[in-house]
């Protein structure tokens, strides 16, 4: 039996006061109804992104719905260069940084034995190497001001396994590991570092390159009958980035209502 979606949630002013910084938040997924929320929340956000476009596009999308427009900056996780830049012109328009969230990551399908390096290699370059990427460079910032919280994107195949998801797993996995080791090193910074593991949260994107069969198999394993909504997975996002959260580091939290 599918559940409906329950109603947005009204705002609670969690992140009132504070400065966040999001990866890969234009399009329709889990990035944009992060940056949606944290501006509902009171934030001040910048959001960035590898497509100019879409990413003005974004911005204009959450002013209309949430009243203030995010600042923008263009950034490729794959290169150290926009990640300096990103991190550099967040804290020069931000004044500082309170949170980062790292979305940005590259899904694909491919069996094992046909996986060429180059598709192993930008599934991992994105997804693992870009959020270690970014945690590096803005470390130094968050430890210089003995605060600053880290909210990295996970999944739950860095726990369970599907076909034709090996790099996208082994990435996410390692997305997961990196977050409790950062962890532990940043905690005596007064740095918290957590990820959400979401199951299956449905967008355009999403709807574009996956087949109608694996949407349906997959939702089947969903308690609800249904994929989660991409605010669904912002809402814990944004509860990790909040004040409710300040015992929290080192941990992965599943956002999910499948079946063990």
């Amino acid at each position: 039996m599918t559940q409906p979606a329950p109603a947005y949630p009204p705002a609670h002013n969690l992140l009132a006061g504070k400065t966040v910084l999001i990866t890969a938040a234009a399009g329709t997924g889990i990035g944009f109804a992060t940056a949606k929320r944290a501006t509902e929340e009171g934030a001040t956000v910048m959001i960035s992104d590898i497509h100019e476009r879409r990413l003005a596009e974004a911005a204009a999308r959450i002013e209309a719905e949430a009243g203030r427009r995010p600042l923008t900056h263009l950034c490729n996780v794959t290169k150290q260069a926009d990640v300096d830049g990103l991190v550099a012109a967040a804290i020069a328009d931000l004044g500082h940084v309170d949170v980062l969230v790292n979305n940005a990551g590259l899904g694909g399908s491919a069996p094992l034995v046909e996986m060429t390096d180059e598709q192993w290699n930008v599934v991992l370059d994105v997804t693992l190497t870009g959020t270690f990427r970014m945690m590096r460079a803005m470390l130094p910032h968050m430890m210089a001001r003995k605060s600053g919280i880290m909210v990295n994107n996970a999944s739950v195949l860095g726990w369970r396994a599907q076909k034709l998801q090996a790099h996208y797993a082994a990435a996410k996995a390692g997305v997961m590991a990196l977050t409790r080791c950062a962890a532990v090193e940043a905690a005596e910074h007064n740095i918290r570092i957590n990820a959400v593991s979401p199951s299956l949260a449905m967008h355009e994107f999403l709807n574009r390159v996956t087949s109608d069969e694996l949407l349906a198999q997959l939702t089947s394993r969903e308690a609800y009958g249904r994929a989660a909504e991409t605010w669904e997975i912002a809402n814990v996002i944004i509860f990790l980035a909040s004040d409710y959260a300040t015992y929290m580091t080192g941990e992965v939290v599943a956002v999910s209502s499948q079946r063990a």
